[in-house]
């Protein structure tokens, strides 16, 4: 019997909305599938045929204590995604390599513990002298948590906030804000095995003078969307330009790719989620079946 483990957190018990619509899929499927959390001491991985990570939420404040818990994973069990791609995805520092092989990337500036904050907010604006806002937000973090918009206006406050992330040995990033995102949102596409599944809108999560949220995520707006020709291909490009830095001989059980459009009306690329994405199954009738099948075809497929 191949035995499967979806992995979360103690902290995202009740939080994870992917999860309810894919245990009952795997039941249609017929597999063996249990849900256990990455930080429960008590739980032996090696009884698993694999271990996929779904919403191990709380990692961000516990990054070594995560990467060595998929390390020791990885040893016992086969980890999906894998070790490599967990330790690459979970800093957002891939977002320079990805711009590097050609991706078109919201502009990002990485600023780093060493460094003195409001210099480099300077620097910052001064190379985008038309962004009438922008964000300041970590390198190693999720669901908006940790992230602030801020107007030209507000420096020192920005400053501030730079300035306690890197106090706290955090890697943060500068970007422009988009305006955008306030009407069109986010268009979040969702790959299964290489292959585009479907795809959701996000409205706009970051608010004028609303301080980070306190949450494990902030609250999100989601709604199917059809993704355009350009989106499409944008995210085909992300996905192949991903593989070949992480050097990959088979594409990944899952990804998504999270697109915002630029001054311009272009598309580019946002977020890319390797790690533990939610992938709003409850928003695609039939992608959770088809991920469940999938999930029978590459880890044999003997049925409970």
């Amino acid at each position: 019997m191949t035995r499967i483990a979806l992995v979360t957190a103690i902290a995202a018990a009740g939080v994870d909305d992917d999860l309810t619509p894919l245990l009952d899929a795997c039941a249609r499927a017929g597999l063996a599938v249990q849900v256990r959390a990455w930080d429960d001491a008590t739980v032996g991985w090696g009884r698993f045929d694999a271990a996929i990570l779904r919403s191990p939420w709380d990692y961000v404040p516990r990054l070594r204590e995560f990467l060595a818990w998929s390390e020791h994973v990885s040893a016992q069990t086969r980890l999906i995604n894998p070790l490599p791609v967990v330790r690459w995805n979970t800093d957002k520092h891939y977002l320079a390599e990805l711009a590097a092989r050609g991706v078109p990337v919201v502009p990002t500036a990485f600023v780093e513990p060493n460094m003195e904050p409001l210099p480099a907010l300077q620097a910052f604006l001064t190379a985008h002298p038309d962004a009438a806002e922008f964000v300041v937000k970590p390198s190693v973090g999720a669901g908006s948590k940790d992230a602030q918009r801020y107007c030209r206006s507000q420096e020192f406050a920005a400053a501030n906030h730079l300035a306690r992330l890197l106090d706290a040995e955090r890697s943060a990033m500068l970007q422009p804000y988009l305006s955008s995102v306030d009407e069109h949102g986010e268009t979040a596409l969702m790959y299964f095995a290489g292959e585009f599944s479907h795809a959701i809108r996000k409205g706009a999560l970051l608010r004028p003078d609303e301080g980070p949220t306190s949450h494990l995520f902030a609250a999100e707006s989601i709604t199917p969307r059809l993704p355009s020709q350009e989106e499409l291909a944008l995210a085909d490009r992300v996905i192949a330009a991903a593989r070949d830095a992480l050097q990959l001989d088979e594409a990944l059980l899952y990804a998504r790719v999270d697109l915002i459009r630029d001054d311009a009306g272009q598309a580019c690329l946002l977020e890319l989620e390797l790690c533990e994405p939610s992938l709003f199954f409850a928003h695609a009738p039939g992608s959770a079946d088809r991920f469940a099948a999938l999930l029978l075809k590459t880890l044999g497929g003997v049925t409970a």
